[in-house]
């Protein structure tokens, strides 16, 4: 979805950040977290152990709290690779099994390419918009795949994430402790979950990205507060923007919001520039640090920021 901030850098709301061969900052590699197998009907979701322990306990810990006895998140089977019309323009690294990483240089714009900015993230407002009526429990995330996807090629654009690195699926569907880039597969929405549901589509040369987070049926309090202290974030952080605005107050921003509640910031998923390639630079930080840059006029970028619930474990 393009947002104007004041002034005219123009932002773009996503959670597609930091890839498998993306950077977290210009000087550390981030580490592989998701895997997809070429040739097997699943994928792996590798998780830092300090990570993976606050997401699950989060969710363990509601398990106790509404005597649900929920399993936690494991995946399904992925359908085949969904078919794009020939006559529709694809990005270039389609072809390419491997994903291109950041490429060098902000995305600055002319009038033409603001123009088409604003197209793209229109649409990808609208399939994500569309997508977030299906959430309801019982609907599989291969669905709403399925459903995104045929509503981006009928408006004669391409699904982003579709061969993106080997990535088999035209959206990112990340439900409960699946931080980002989920893949879509036969796993059923449950009662209580959430899930973000990530938009990319390509249209006319330029990448549209958005993404927000869903409840589906009936979630409990301390999630529903998660969510909307995360979402306070990323407006916070939309509102600071504008050129001359150095990057490093969005990372300020987000984590002091954090701070107030006691949440964590993810800091292995980054936001990115975005415009007529998926991901270039700047690397938008969502915690506290001292890179340098700052926001230039007509920028396209995305922030992305994720949060988790810290305990102390007694």
């Amino acid at each position: 979805m393009a947002m104007a901030a004041s002034s005219s850098v123009s932002l773009l709301k996503s959670s597609f950040t930091g890839d498998r061969f993306l950077r977290c900052s210009r000087h550390q590699s981030l580490p592989q977290l998701f895997r997809y197998r070429q040739g097997m009907n699943h994928f792996s979701m590798q998780l830092p152990r300090s990570l993976s322990g606050l997401t699950n306990l989060l969710f363990n810990r509601r398990n106790i709290d509404d005597n649900t006895n929920r399993k936690r998140l494991r995946p399904g089977i992925v359908s085949p690779r969904r078919k794009v019309p020939k006559d529709i323009t694809k990005p270039p690294y389609v072809k390419s099994m491997v994903p291109p990483g950041i490429a060098s240089g902000p995305e600055v714009h002319d009038e033409k390419g603001i123009e088409c900015m604003r197209a793209s993230g229109k649409l990808a407002a609208q399939v994500l918009q569309y997508a977030g009526t299906l959430v309801k429990p019982g609907i599989t995330t291969d669905e709403i795949d399925e459903a995104v996807h045929q509503m981006i090629i009928d408006n004669g654009a391409y699904p982003s994430p579709l061969g993106y690195g080997g990535f088999p699926k035209s959206v990112c569907t990340s439900v409960n402790e699946c931080i980002c880039h989920g893949i879509p597969d036969s796993r059923s929405l449950e009662d209580g979950d959430i899930i973000n549901i990530d938009v990319t589509v390509y249209l006319n040369g330029y990448h549209g990205d958005t993404s927000t987070t869903f409840f589906c049926g009936d979630v409990n309090d301390e999630v529903k507060k998660l969510v909307q202290v995360t979402k306070e974030s990323l407006d916070k952080a939309i509102s600071i923007c504008a050129p001359g605005v150095e990057f490093k107050k969005i990372g300020r921003t987000i984590h002091d919001h954090a701070d107030k509640y006691g949440y964590g910031v993810v800091q292995q998923f980054v936001g990115h520039g975005v415009g007529r390639v998926f991901h270039a630079d700047p690397v938008i930080l969502h915690f506290r640090n001292n890179e340098d840059g700052r926001m230039m006029l007509n920028q396209t970028f995305t922030i992305g920021n994720f949060f988790s619930i810290q305990y102390r474990l007694l």
